[in-house]
């Protein structure tokens, strides 16, 4: 699997682009374009990467998409609610069983981070041109590597604490901002078998994807969130006494 392109599917929202002037001459490809692009420079042919979006059938995340799929990218912001359930059960399905997901920036309120974290994942927050120096606090995590200590994004919204997720498996980075804040800007969590990399930088009304040294960032959690392993669902199974590989399905309360 090593040696194979990384598939890749950076999910954008869409709806900023298609309703703010200034947004979509900032991203005249639209955000999910912005950042497809920016990676694909990193990645070369270590990547094959595609784009969906909200409004399409199924949101894009068809059945055989997600199967296709070794790293999802996910950007929402004004349309949490417009995602269907059924597709957020069918994403938190194949993050469970191996399937990567990047969450960006208010991708911390969507459907399916809220679904993995267990907690509101509400935060501080202003939109006022702030300044943000993004420190690396974890130099030896591999989605540190190559990248500048600390990242300066000129003009950003300001994410502060208190962050209500879960202890993170791995602290990456830490914000700081002009008005005081800090945020756990880059953190990493495993469920099931899938990798997950939470990155804070990048809004719809400032050029954070434009921005090289965030794709950079974004390139290297795509390659540490692909999975090592054939996709599966974590199962319970009943074993006989002394027969430890043969596990038999169980039929529990939840399907009787």
């Amino acid at each position: 699997m090593s040696n194979e392109p990384i598939r890749v599917v950076v999910w954008g929202e869409n709806r900023h682009e298609q309703v703010e002037a200034s947004v979509a001459e900032r991203y005249p490809d639209g955000m999910h374009g912005a950042i497809a692009k920016g990676v694909g420079e990193w990645l070369g042919d270590k990547a094959s990467i595609t784009t969906h979006t909200l409004d399409e059938p199924e949101h894009g995340l068809t059945s055989d998409v997600l199967d296709a799929t070794d790293v999802l990218i996910w950007w929402g912001h004004a349309a949490h609610g417009d995602v269907e359930d059924e597709i957020v059960e069918r994403v938190h399905r194949h993050v469970l069983a191996g399937m990567g997901l990047i969450v960006l920036h208010s991708g911390h309120w969507s459907k399916i981070f809220t679904k993995l974290m267990g907690t509101t994942c509400t935060l501080r927050w202003r939109s006022e041109h702030d300044r943000e120096l993004v420190w690396t606090v974890n130099p030896q995590h591999p989605i540190a590597r190559g990248i500048p200590n600390p990242i300066v994004i000129p003009e950003q919204e300001m994410y502060g604490e208190y962050f209500d997720v879960p202890t993170p498996d791995e602290l990456i980075f830490i914000s700081g901002f002009t008005g005081g804040e800090v945020f756990r800007s880059g953190m990493t969590y495993r469920r099931g078998f899938g990798r997950i990399f939470y990155f804070s930088p990048g809004d719809q009304d400032f050029p954070v994807y434009h921005h090289p040294d965030v794709n950079h960032v974004i390139a290297n959690g795509i390659e540490w969130a692909r999975p090592d392993r054939e996709r599966e669902t974590p199962t319970l199974l009943r074993y006989d006494t002394d027969d430890f590989f043969n596990g038999q399905g169980y039929r529990g309360a939840f399907e009787r």
